[in-house]
């Protein structure tokens, strides 16, 4: 009897376990999907914001020359911003050597890598 106990015992165990790691990663995609990336430019003639799948949710614009260049720059800067904020809720709930936080944190490094600071004046000149 005593062996059928602690199976339960292990078995109760194990499924707060799952039920524990699910309610994590439900928590983490609900920060995540919550999140914005922002930059600036320099001069402040250029806001630009993306949600959490990179996208370009807010965009001002004021007189600025080489507005292509610096739009791409700011698109850039923007999304390592997002990447690094999915990182810092991924390390708060899953944590960053799970494998799910493994995988998240690859997919935005992946997707939006960090942009050399000096990229978009080389590219410039």
């Amino acid at each position: 009897m005593q062996d059928i106990d602690q199976a339960e015992e292990w078995l109760d165990s194990w499924v707060a376990g799952v039920d524990a790691n699910a309610a994590r990663a439900v928590e983490l995609s609900r920060r995540v999907a919550g999140l914005t990336g922002a930059a600036r430019s320099r001069d402040g003639s250029i806001t630009l914001t993306v949600g959490s799948a990179g996208q370009v949710v807010r965009l001002d614009l004021a007189e600025h020359p080489a507005l292509g260049r610096e739009i791409m720059s700011l698109i850039a800067r923007a999304q390592a911003d997002l990447s690094a904020k999915v990182a810092e809720q991924v390390q708060d709930t899953v944590g960053a050597d799970s494998e799910t936080g493994r995988a998240v944190i690859h997919s935005y490094a992946e997707r939006f890598p960090a942009p050399r600071d000096d990229e978009p004046e080389r590219r410039g000149r």
